[in-house]
């Protein structure tokens, strides 16, 4: 019985000296801290639409900010900035789909998220879009 025990026992801690050195290669690695971190406060330029499939349903709308600019000769310009907005969590997601409304002011945070996906034509195109972590809905009296 011992003669099959211990060659079993020899080759099992080979594999877990084998487990223990790939596993030291990895906490020797440094891993550095990195934020990918957005807060945007606007108005929706739309309203929200469903899109993706059952599996990976996402919610997207526009989210209109804006820049004032003054010139020398006192002209005062407003610069807008349009960003597509993808809310994935379900909760949060169902709630902007049912609630939000076309030129309600908002607060979005998340992150920024950059793909490319392909055209009708086959041309490939980039993308930019907020990842929203938390949507926050203002309102007003009227």
């Amino acid at each position: 019985m011992f003669r099959q025990v211990i060659p079993q026992m020899i080759k099992n801690s080979r594999t877990i000296k084998n487990i223990q050195t790939s596993t030291d290669i990895d906490a020797n690695m440094k891993l550095e801290k990195s934020i990918n971190q957005v807060t945007l406060l606007g108005r929706v330029g739309g309203e929200a639409q469903k899109k993706g499939s059952n599996e990976h349903p996402v919610v997207i709308f526009s989210l209109a900010t804006h820049n004032n600019y003054k010139y020398m000769n006192g002209d005062i310009v407003q610069r807008t900035d349009w960003h597509k907005i993808c809310v994935f969590k379900p909760n949060l997601r169902e709630n902007v789909y049912t609630y939000l409304k076309k030129g309600q002011r908002v607060l979005v945070s998340g992150k920024i998220s950059y793909g490319e996906y392909k055209d009708e034509e086959g041309v490939t195109k980039s993308s930019t879009a907020v990842i929203a972590d938390d949507v926050i809905f203002f309102h007003h009296n009227n």
